[in-house]
């Protein structure tokens, strides 16, 4: 080290004279001249060693994955020829996309076409659960991404980002190697079993062939016939959110102008919410804890003042799905934060500015009072209704026809679907309740087995467990089948004739209710669907996975909601949740786990964290 360091203190000071080359020269292994030579062969090593790892690097970037190949070197031949130039065909002549541009010549797939439409819960639950080499997936959506309704309101006043609420379908399908079409699915050819779909940005219309098809398209809102709902806001989708922040915004900026009126002001900081349901609730928690945490820190104290929220609800309580306490529970808390609740009130008509409803009072014999709500914004909150192509659907299937929403069996086929190719699930449909009065002959000359047109109880149990076996919905309100025996045998002889089995029959249909349009359920029917078609892969026939599989029972685990830094939950345990700051983080931690992808959990954590500490964003974007 000592001859080192002496021999770079006696080196020439010469200015050309890098500092890779004084290092060198340091080295006792040195000629007593080597400046001349050394640094041009150092540069031309570098040289060499960096061209040398650039095409290394390419080399194994490219290796890691042929498409990419294909980009890079624009190999044309591997597109199909059907994919740039679809045959025609169908009952309206349209092009069929046979092939797509990702399709490669070399690997043909010749597995079944299953064609998903929708990007919703119960599509993409299917997508995730579906095995990814068994078919031909194409999924059809005029969105190319997921979203995560459930946190919906909490976008409309900047608790979180929309970003932060959803995945790009590409990614989800990426699994299993699914082709996206972004259309919109029009109507069907039934016969031809070709989906007509409106491309995007006004495309052609084009089919796209299915062996089976997953109807998923959701829902639209239901309007009761009001008469001025196009006046009104929606909560459904991420177009609807980005509309309600800039109206919020917009309209309490224009209140601090100085040429607007006190009514005028009024008028543009009244909200009105029309529907007591779970997202009305909590669109409207979500703009208590903006005004409380957000607009008075920021805005003038005048337009706290004059700013007001309300809620129009149908019935006497909100959250009527929630257990009575709860529903209490809402009201009060929204009471002490100013929240106005009007209950037993139907709106008759939507004006420009005002919000006409009739209001019930306490006097059964006495006509509604009609009342006026001026409002700066008003949500459309309550019901929903079929889309253009589930109306087309049952049009095409008589076994559907006058139906509020699709109906299918309790394997999730479609009704009228004769072979069964045809699925459904999700908002956009339901599984048909059965009246077991029109039944009851065959399933009790079945069970029936001495012929005495009597049931002993071991007969009983025998047609008890046929019913839940063929009608799923009955499962539940067949229970204690020893005690509803003994109770339906009004003549206590010890056995059950046909007119107290009809009795019986008659009380099981009137609790008959439908399946709830929730993402639960939907997520739930779309789980099951894809394990029943992995194991219909390969089969001649359907019998053997529906011996296997069995019929879909829908697992309720509960109803949450939020009302603003506290929620309140009703779970199947019997257990319910009414406030309290760890119903907050509980709540979170549902919907936190219920993300489709780590990278919209980490986008939700660092929204909350931001909100809790630098607040809102108030900015109109």
């Amino acid at each position: 080290m000592f001859s080192r360091s002496l021999l770079a203190r006696n080196l020439p000071k010469n200015p050309k004279i890098n500092l890779t080359q004084r290092a060198f020269l340091g080295s006792s292994s040195a000629s007593k001249e080597p400046h001349a030579w050394i640094g041009p062969k150092l540069k031309r090593l570098f040289v060499a060693g960096g061209v040398a790892g650039t095409v290394g690097g390419f080399a194994y970037y490219l290796s890691q994955d042929r498409d990419r190949i294909v980009d890079a070197f624009g190999e044309a031949e591997h597109v199909p020829y059907l994919a740039l130039h679809p045959e025609r065909g169908g009952a309206k002549g349209l092009p069929i996309s046979q092939y797509y541009i990702d399709d490669n010549t070399q690997h043909e797939n010749k597995k079944e076409r299953l064609v998903i439409l929708g990007s919703g819960w119960g599509a993409i639950s299917v997508v995730k659960n579906l095995d990814k080499d068994k078919y031909n997936v194409t999924v059809v959506s005029d969105n190319n991404y997921f979203l995560f309704t459930p946190l919906l309101p909490s976008a409309t006043v900047g608790t979180l980002e929309l970003r932060s609420l959803i995945e790009p379908v590409r990614k989800i399908t990426a699994r299993i190697k699914a082709h996206f079409v972004e259309g919109r699915a029009t109507d069907i050819d039934i016969d031809n079993k070709l989906v007509e779909v409106q491309g995007c940005n006004g495309a052609e219309n084009f089919y796209v062939p299915y062996d089976k098809l997953v109807v998923a398209v959701g829902a639209t809102s239901m309007t009761h016939g009001v008469e001025g709902i196009d006046n009104t806001v929606r909560l459904k989708t991420i177009q609807d959110a980005i509309r309600i922040r800039h109206l919020v915004t917009e309209n309490v900026e224009k209140a601090c102008l100085p040429t607007t009126s006190p009514e005028e002001r009024k008028r543009l900081l009244s909200f009105v919410i029309c529907g007591g349901g779970p997202t009305g609730v909590e669109f409207a928690a979500e703009m208590s804890d903006w005004i409380n945490e957000d607009l008075v820190k920021w805005f003038p104290k005048l337009v706290r003042e004059d700013i007001s929220i309300h809620i129009i609800q149908s019935r006497d309580h909100i959250l009527n799905t929630f257990d009575s306490k709860i529903s209490e529970y809402a009201e009060k808390r929204f009471d002490r934060e100013h929240v106005n609740v009007i209950t037993n009130a139907r709106v008759a008509r939507i004006e420009n500015k005002e919000v006409v409803y009739k209001l019930k009072t306490g006097d059964p014999k006495s006509e509604p009072v009609t009342q006026k709500l001026p409002y700066g914004l008003c949500l459309w909150s309550t019901g929903i209704a079929m889309t253009p192509f589930a109306q087309h659907l049952t049009e095409k299937l008589p076994a559907q026809a006058h139906k509020r929403v699709l109906t299918t069996d309790g394997y999730l086929h479609l009704r009228g679907s004769e072979d069964n190719s045809i699925y459904a699930l999700g908002d956009c449909a339901t599984i048909e309740n059965p009246n077991l009065m029109e039944h009851i002959m065959d399933f009790f000359e079945e069970a029936d087995s001495d012929k005495d047109g009597s049931l002993q109880l071991n007969e009983f149990l025998t047609i008890c467990n046929a019913m839940k076996e063929r009608f799923p919905l009955t499962e539940e309100h067949l229970v204690n089948l020893e005690h509803k025996f003994r109770k339906y045998d009004s003549d206590h002889s010890g056995s059950l004739d046909v007119n107290e089995m009809k009795a019986m029959l008659k009380d099981v249909d009137s609790k008959l209710t439908n399946l709830p349009a929730t993402a639960q359920v939907a997520s739930q029917q779309g789980q099951y669907l894809a394990k029943y078609l992995n194991h219909l892969y390969g089969k001649p026939d359907e019998v053997s996975t529906k011996q296997t599989v069995g019929p879909f029972k829908y697992n309720h685990l509960g109803t949450l909601a939020y009302l603003g830094n506290t929620a309140v939950g009703d779970f199947k345990w019997g257990y319910q949740m009414i406030g309290g700051l760890w119903a907050l983080y509980l709540w979170r931690s549902v919907y936190w786990s219920e993300q489709v992808s780590m990278r919209t959990r980490m986008n939700l954590s660092l929204d909350w964290t931001r909100c809790a500490i630098w607040g809102r964003d108030i900015s109109t974007v």
